[in-house]
Order: C-alpha cells, then sequence, then structure tokens
C-alpha cells in the first residue's frame, strides 16, 4: 500500500495531528498540542507585526511539505511522526518574510517547502554513517539557494533581504538593558525561531513547549538567556540583540543537546551549555560569513553547532554506541529507561 493510501485510509483526526506534529517538530516535540500552539503563536504574532503573509505561509508550507512526503512514498511512520512538516513550515515563514508577497512567491513557497521533504530524505542518507541528523539544515540550504535566485529572478521580489555589505556591526551602545527590555529581548529570542518579532509569541511557543516536555521549554529558556547575557557582554549588534536574532539558533542548540539527543542529567546539562555558548559565537561568524551576500543564516548556526556536538559521540548517560540519526528514537529510549 503506497503512503498516500494509508494516509487517505486514516481518520482525519490522525492527520490533522500529524500535520500539527510538524509544526512542534520544529522544536523537536512530537506532539499535535505543541504544534497547535506554535501555530497559535505565529499567528498572533505575524498579525500583531502586520505581516500575515507569515502565518498563512506557514500553514501552507506545512501541509505542501506533508503532502510531498504522501507523494514520494516517505517512510509512512515518519509522517505520523510529523518529520515532514517540520522543515516547510519554516520555509513557509522565511518565503514572506525576505521576499515580496506576489504569487511568484507564494508558488515557490509551496515548491520550496515541498522539495525540503526529499531533500531532508537524501541528506539523512548521506549524514548516516556519521549517525547525525539533517535537522533544519534542508530548510536552510533550499531557502539559501531561493534567496539567492531572488536576486537574478525580479519576480521573487527579494527586496526584504540585507543589502550586501561588510560586516560591521553596531554596538550595544543604547540598547536599553532595563529588566523589563531585557525579558522582551529574551522573549522575542524564542519566538525568532520562526522568525516572528514577538515577545508574546514566545511566550506561548514556551507554554507549547511545556505542554509535551517540561525539560525542552527550560532549555529553551536557558538557551535564549545564554544567548542575550553573551550577546550584550561582547557587544554584537544592538538591533539584534532587541529584536531576538542572537537567540533563536542557540535556542535550539539547547533543546537539541540538553534534552533531546542526550538524557537529562548533568553531564548533557554541562554539553549543552557549551554548545548553547558555541552557537553564540558561530551565529556572529556566520553572520559576518553571509552579510556580503545579503543572505540570512536562519538556523544554520544551530545545524552546525549541533553537528560538532554530536560527531564526537560522547556517552552522556549508560546506552552503548550513541546513535543521533533519528531524534524521536532517541527519545523514546530515554522515556522506556
Amino acid at each position: 500500500m503506497s503512503t498516500i493510501q494509508s494516509f487517505i485510509k486514516q481518520p482525519l483526526s490522525v492527520s490533522v495531528r500529524s500535520t500539527l506534529r510538524g509544526a512542534g517538530q520544529v522544536m523537536f516535540q512530537q506532539s499535535a498540542w505543541t504544534g497547535l500552539l506554535f501555530l497559535v503563536g505565529i499567528f498572533w504574532g505575524a498579525y500583531e507585526c502586520h505581516t500575515p503573509a507569515v502565518a498563512w505561509g506557514a500553514l501552507v508550507g506545512l501541509v505542501a511539505s506533508t503532502v510531498a512526503g504522501m507523494i514520494i512514498n516517505e517512510d509512512f511512520s515518519q509522517g505520523i511522526d510529523g518529520l515532514w512538516g517540520f522543515n516547510g513550515i519554516l520555509v513557509g515563514c522565511a518565503f514572506p518574510t525576505f521576499m515580496g508577497d506576489c504569487w511568484q512567491m507564494w508558488t515557490a513557497l509551496i515548491f520550496c517547502s515541498m522539495l525540503t521533504t526529499w531533500v531532508r530524505h537524501g541528506f539523512n542518507n548521506v549524514m548516516a554513517p556519521w549517525k547525525v541528523n539533517s535537522l533544519t539544515f534542508p530548510f536552510v540550504f533550499c531557502t539559501w539557494l531561493f534567496l539567492l535566485a531572488s536576486r537574478y529572478m525580479f519576480g521573487l521580489e527579494g527586496d526584504e533581504l540585507s543589502k550586501p555589505a561588510l560586516a560591521v556591526a553596531d554596538a550595544t551602545q543604547g540598547l536599553d538593558t532595563s529588566f523589563g527590555h531585557l525579558v522582551i529581548y529574551w522573549l522575542k529570542g524564542i519566538a525568532q525561531v520562526f522568525l516572528i518579532n514577538s515577545w508574546v509569541t514566545g511566550a506561548i511557543f514556551l507554554v507549547g513547549l511545556a505542554v509535551c516536555s517540561r525539560a525542552a521549554a527550560v532549555y529553551a529558556a536557558l538557551g535564549s538567556a545564554i544567548s542575550l547575557g553573551l550577546a550584550v557582554a561582547f557587544g554584537a549588534d544592538a538591533s539584534d540583540i532587541a529584536n531576538g536574532l542572537f537567540g533563536f539558533s542557540p535556542v535550539l542548540t539547547a533543546i537539541a543537546i540538553g534534552c533531546t539527543f542526550y538524557s537529562v542529567n548533568w553531564r548533557s546539562a554541562l554539553w549543552a551549555v557549551a554548545a548553547t555558548v558555541a552557537t553564540v559565537f558561530i551565529q556572529a561568524g556566520m553572520d559576518a560569513l553571509m552579510l556580503p551576500y545579503g543572505i540570512p543564516t536562519l538556523t544554520g548556526p544551530f545545524c552546525v553547532t549541533t553537528w560538532l556536538f554530536l560527531l564526537p559521540r560522547y556517552q552522556m548517560d549508560r546506552r552503548p554506541e550513541p546513535d543521533h540519526s533519528d531524534w524521536v528514537k532517541d527519545i523514546e529510549n530515554q522515556e522506556n529507561k
């Protein structure tokens, strides 16, 4: 039986639940309720910022990448776990953020979202010998290519991209570091995982994480706090700090290392803190690297750092031969201990 036939024969509630899990899996959560809260946060923040296309793009990208998994007969169990959709929803957030709201953009969004599903399969095959997963890199890789294409295909209207320039940051002088503003920057760092510039969205995301995993919520909060502190202490770009742009990759890294690929214990906690710190500097370096092209780093710093901290395959618990090629399996192993 083909994958699409298997999905069609499932009750509608199963298909909806699997699609919503795709939103949750952006932060490694296999929960439809978490995915639903993430979508609520996206819609709230997008409409608050007067960018409704980002919210609808997220929904279209999520559905398109999930449908792609059915069409190309991907592993049915991965569709049920929501692993087809998490790259697509990020594409759906990115395209309306960086490109104009036109029919060409929406056509490219649907195709690129679907593309991430089979690109993910290919990248996972390449990385399998090293026992790691492609994470969100299919989204990063495909979006980079389409954003670069918008520099040459003017129908895509890439006017929202940064202008190519040399890396010269505005120091944190003039940044309001009062407690209330720091809390806003901290919550925005969590919201920016989905390219949403809203502290309310960040708070909703924390609730969504806590619904599925309190440890994930704690590590998300910790990751954003560490990145904020380092960005201020080391004089990063004031505008980036205020908009939470130093937070989203460290948030993902903290969740990945702290409670997804490793069991929750003091060793993995120290490893997660080290990885989060590294992510901040890797993000600053990648920002400088990409700025001459006017292309955002997206979640690239998270991917690079997480690979660097998974490839040594250190044992943080009693499990022999760590294999981090499938985080759903890693989480299930932890729950069965």
